[in-house]
């Protein structure tokens, strides 16, 4: 059978989509490696509208009841499995997946989000939400009045960066190059805070602490001199790496692989494929973003099916 849509990817962007399209009553199918997304490790999530305080875990297992609340006469759930390769065919697209399942659909809405890069120095992965963290939306209050770092130097560090001045004793800004790789106007703004410090040429070399992060070891490049940080935060962010390899040619990416979409409507660069969250070359990269541009998407595209 062919679907009117085709919904890859089961974070918050994936699972407002499919809980919207069955509710549009679209026939659907939804591809599911796991639900949760990035944030299926965070011990304690305090900025998911509507819930003050949810683990990772918990959010995740939230989401799979919701969609599962609508499996039926208008979605199907093929949890399980990733897909490997979209392809444009007559009359729509096919959708191969990990399972040697192939499912065609009228449309394609992109949901998979993207891994960060991981800090990969000794004690990053013991201190891991033990101080060290990859989203100070997230846990960034928790540091209120402390001393932290954030490793990284381009958009999201300064962002990062810019919301952790607001509350924290001190930010120091680790970044191994001597040029920023944010807006000048964000550099100029955070980097004008009092409480704001910078070490450039500079990369981490070592987390310190026990149960919690005490401190991080850092290298000057240029003259190989080490030295620890007093620290208790450490907020990496250093990249992401979009799950867009399955759809590679078929869509424009960004040079770092994220799909291009328009920002009013989530479309991307091929008539009836669309994409929303982490995935996108979007600005701003959270969880409530993630499942407004997924909203977005589908009653763009809704629209788009109905008046074929």
């Amino acid at each position: 059978m062919q679907y009117d849509l085709i919904i890859i990817g089961g974070g918050p962007a994936g699972t407002a989509s499919a809980v919207y399209a069955a509710r549009k009553q679209l026939k659907s199918a939804m591809i599911v490696e796991e639900f949760g997304g990035q944030s299926v490790v965070s011990e304690d999530i305090k900025n998911w509208i509507g819930t003050p305080s949810i683990s990772g875990a918990d959010l995740a297992k939230s989401f799979k009841n919701h969609v599962k609340e609508y499996v039926g006469e208008f979605l199907d759930l093929h949890e399980g499995m990733r897909a490997e390769k979209v392809e444009k065919i007559d009359g729509g697209f096919s959708v191969a997946t990990s399972k040697g399942e192939v499912l065609t659909a009228k449309a394609v809405l992109v949901t998979t989000g993207s891994t960060r890069r991981r800090l990969t120095v000794p004690g990053a992965d013991k201190l891991e939400h033990r101080g060290l963290t990859y989203c100070a939306s997230c846990d960034g209050p928790l540091f209120s009045g402390q001393d932290v770092v954030v490793v990284g130097g381009g958009n999201a560090g300064f962002e990062s960066a810019a919301q952790l001045l607001a509350y924290c004793k001190t930010v120091t800004m680790i970044h191994r190059r001597d040029d920023y790789r944010a807006d000048e106007i964000t550099v100029e703004k955070v980097t004008s805070h009092e409480n704001f410090i910078e070490m450039k040429s500079t990369e981490p070399v070592e987390v310190i602490g026990e149960k919690f992060v005490s401190g991080l070891k850092v290298k000057n490049l240029k003259t190989d001199e080490e030295k620890t940080l007093d620290v208790t935060g450490i907020f990496v962010e250093i990249g992401l790496i979009p799950t867009t390899s399955f759809v590679e040619g078929l869509v424009d990416m960004s040079p770092i692989k994220q799909i291009i979409v328009d920002p009013k409507t989530q479309r991307t660069s091929i008539e009836g494929v669309w994409a929303a969250g982490d995935c996108t070359n979007g600005l701003y990269h959270q969880n409530n973003i993630a499942a407004g541009d997924a909203v977005k998407a589908l009653e763009d595209l809704y629209q788009w099916i109905k008046t074929r």
